[in-house]
């Protein structure tokens, strides 16, 4: 299935808005909406950089409201994992899309990131 990445006119300037909700004990759920891509990512990894600096148990990355992301926005996601390797934190990602699956499936890295359909799933266990 052949998915394309929304219609943009030249000049635009796509924006990402990020939602953080604490979950209690440490962890916490980003919520992203829009394109995660070369205009949006390092919005989301500064967003995710304060995230791991205030030492968090578990951030928990909803993507069900990101209909695009490209190779930037992978990185930016990769970086994240690498992050909570480093500082023993929990790092999943949750509700991705079509498209966003089809990325990382074709990337290989549904096996490498812990991928869950539910925020629900991915919070057991923490």
């Amino acid at each position: 299935m052949n998915r394309l990445p929304p219609e943009r006119k030249s000049g635009d300037v796509m924006s990402v808005d990020l939602k953080t909700s604490q979950n209690g004990n440490g962890v916490v759920t980003v919520l992203i909406e829009g394109d995660i891509d070369m205009s949006s990512s390092t919005e989301v990894r500064t967003h995710l950089t304060d995230l791991f600096e205030k030492k968090q148990k578990a951030i928990v990355v909803d993507l069900s409201k990101v209909p695009y992301i490209d190779s930037s926005g992978i990185a930016t996601l990769v970086e994240g994992l690498q992050w909570s390797h480093a500082n023993k934190t929990k790092f999943r990602l949750t509700r991705l899309t079509p498209m966003v699956k089809d990325v990382f499936e074709i990337a290989r890295l549904l096996t490498v990131f812990e991928v869950f359909d539910s925020n629900e799933e991915a919070l057991k266990g923490i």
